[in-house]
């Protein structure tokens, strides 16, 4: 095969590897990664939850919590250190262990969960801005939202909804074609402002009344029942919802580690995670402890405890506060889908068809893909059980990743070829058996069968948040066992 075929058909210039002199991302870039991650509004509702909704104290759940970060932590280091090294993105590393065919199609599960993801967090952020145009109308006159066409609804939304998701889309497709140097740019700032948002929520409630509010924060700290044995299945339970959060980040962290300058600016990077966690979790418990306290709830009843920052607006007499913050959940829902979503579903697309696609092409499909899941997403696919089928494919990114670490780490001992990596040639050190590492793909499988059973088996749900793990574990083993000499 020629060098102007390879060129054509594995070379992209979104996949090379990236230049050591563009490597200028350090450990400030992975504190605004890591609060990116964390600042959603999935994100504030799981952590207060787990404070405020489970009769936990509060030390088991910052136990767990803890736990569960320096799980990522350990995880993110070692899958983002070949990346950070040889400069390649997570589909380009897969070629490694599973061919580069293998990476090709396989990939395309990350893409085809990233895309769905990427619609319905679309729909979810398309709502706040919903509540901004409606707040708009009404202040302009009252009686618009009365209007007959606005009592049109089409697919459960009407007007004001259609609009607010052509834009959500329009605006997520436009600022996120431009490729890493300006998504930087994005991340940096969405996690700057988002955390000003947040002290200005969190003032905004102390100062309404601070014994009262500094009073309920202050009641969910205690000490007592904590040191007991039957304390640690709730530990780890907490650490694997916690991990269980970011594991469809970790997969596709290489995405990012490429760009970084060196493995010590990597790990204390990672390192952040935990910091945004504490940060995040203070100001969320404090926002909804004290909103609870001022709304005068009966501070027994846990279960009514607002933790969506949606609802908990709607209960605020304060127009200027409610704007600002819908503003802030925008920014924060937009780039999270940016990070989780978007950008690996760019690179896993474009590795299907390197010499067709780019950041701007692929990203277009991704958008109308995505606009069709958005706007299908309330009438149909939530109601027929579709996260179910989302979770299954999901159950593949432990597999993944444990196939890759144990091919990196302990098969391939941290070299890896960068010029074969993009050949199609049959003498290439990647292209296996006709593009296929069979027992990379053998080792997969049967991690999945283990993963995918916490998800379909009843009898053994109560292991699913720790199913990415177990479908790591069993896919690294059975991968060393079948490939080492």
């Amino acid at each position: 095969m020629s060098q102007q075929k390879t060129k054509k058909t594995l070379i992209n210039w979104d996949l090379v590897s990236v230049n050591p002199n563009n490597k200028n991302w350090d450990w400030k870039d992975l504190f605004y990664f890591w609060g990116v991650n964390i600042q959603s509004v999935i994100g504030f509702s799981l952590i207060t939850s787990l404070y405020l909704i489970y009769d936990l104290n509060f030390f088991i759940v910052f136990l767990g919590t803890l736990l569960g970060s320096l799980i990522v932590y350990f995880f993110s280091n070692l899958i983002g250190k070949p990346s950070q090294k040889f400069g390649l993105p997570f589909i380009v590393l897969l070629r490694s262990s599973l061919g580069v065919t293998g990476a090709k199609y396989l990939g395309l599960l990350r893409c085809f969960v990233g895309i769905f993801l990427f619609g319905i967090q679309t729909y979810f952020l398309s709502k706040a801005l919903g509540y901004l145009l409606r707040i708009f109308l009404f202040s302009i006159d009252r009686s618009l939202l009365d209007l007959e066409i606005f009592l049109i609804f089409f697919l459960g939304m009407n007007l004001i909804d259609w609009i607010a998701i052509i834009i959500s889309i329009t605006l997520q497709g436009f600022l996120f074609s431009s490729g890493m140097i300006f998504n930087r740019k994005i991340i940096k700032f969405s996690a700057s402002l988002v955390y000003i948002g947040m002290t200005i929520f969190f003032f905004s409630v102390l100062l309404s009344d601070v014994k009262l509010t500094f009073g309920a924060f202050k009641d969910i700290i205690y000490l007592e029942n904590l040191i007991n044995k039957n304390n640690l299945g709730p530990i780890i339970t907490v650490a694997g919802t916690i991990f269980a959060y970011f594991s469809i980040v970790i997969l596709s962290f290489g995405d990012f580690s490429r760009y970084v300058k060196n493995e010590d600016e990597l790990k204390k990077g990672n390192l952040c995670l935990i910091i945004n966690l504490i940060i995040f979790s203070f100001f969320s418990l404090f926002i909804v402890t004290g909103v609870d306290a001022f709304l005068n709830k009966d501070p027994e009843n846990l279960s009514i405890i607002l933790t969506n920052p949606t609802d908990i607006i709607g209960k605020l007499d304060n127009l200027l506060l409610t704007n600002l913050v819908l503003i802030f959940i925008l920014i924060a829902s937009a780039s999270t889908n940016l990070i989780a979503n978007l950008i690996p579903s760019q690179y896993t697309l474009i590795n299907f068809l390197p010499s067709s696609l780019s950041i701007k092409s692929a990203n277009l499909i991704i958008m109308i893909l995505s606009f069709l899941v958005g706007s299908f997403w309330l009438v149909y696919l939530s109601q027929i059980g579709i996260l179910s089928f989302i979770d299954t494919f999901g159950a593949f990114f432990g597999p993944l990743f444990g196939l890759m670490i144990s091919d990196y780490y302990f098969i391939k001992k941290s070299v890896l070829n960068n010029k074969d990596i993009y050949s199609l040639e049959k003498e290439g050190t990647y292209y296996y058996t006709g593009g296929w590492h069979l027992k990379g793909l053998y080792s997969i499988i049967l991690g999945f069968i283990f993963s995918a059973s916490t998800i379909w088996n009843s009898n053994l749900m109560f292991l699913q948040p720790y199913s990415w793990i177990i479908g790591a574990f069993v896919s690294a083993l059975v991968y060393f066992l079948l490939t080492k000499d």
